[in-house]
């Protein structure tokens, strides 16, 4: 039987302490549903803001330049509790996993607050980095990956 994807665990004692990285984030007005919370699919523009903010800041590459770009391969997210229209958030950057040509990322949201806060979504992504032109697998850029290990965690 072949395997699905690779959902992270349940994040019983996951707390933003966890994470290497914590990128702050607002929630906007647009972003509540019908049901007046986060819809679902804004969970993965934060996670798609935070790692590719973080990433431009710290390795202040261009990603509209550079010969080679980071593809969202897989992603996922699970939901624990719901979070609202204004609400300070910072989403929690690990690296699980750091391969030739991919990485694997372990995301939490959480409330911005001081000290260690609770999980409200735990969220993995995959980037596979690409040829530009070609969009043939290549090695991460050196600056990501050096970027990139010091944010690696064991599972």
């Amino acid at each position: 039987m072949a395997s699905g994807p690779s959902v992270p665990p349940a994040p019983d004692d996951l707390t933003s302490d966890d994470f290497p990285v914590l990128w702050p984030v607002g929630t906007r007005w647009a972003d509540n549903d019908m049901f007046g919370h986060l819809n679902n699919a804004v969970y993965y523009q934060l996670f798609d803001t935070a790692i590719n903010a973080w990433i431009k800041t710290s390795t202040r590459l261009d990603p509209l330049t550079i010969p080679s770009l980071g593809i969202v391969a897989e992603s996922g997210c699970r939901y624990f509790s719901e979070l609202h229209f204004p609400e300070s958030l910072a989403v929690g950057l690990a690296v699980t996993r750091l391969g030739r040509s991919s990485v694997t990322y372990r995301l939490g949201v959480f409330r911005a607050a001081q000290g260690a806060q609770p999980i409200t979504a735990l969220g993995h992504w995959v980037h596979v980095y690409v040829d530009r032109t070609s969009r043939k697998p290549v090695p991460i850029p050196d600056a990501i990956r050096s970027l990139l290990s010091t944010a690696y965690v064991h599972r």
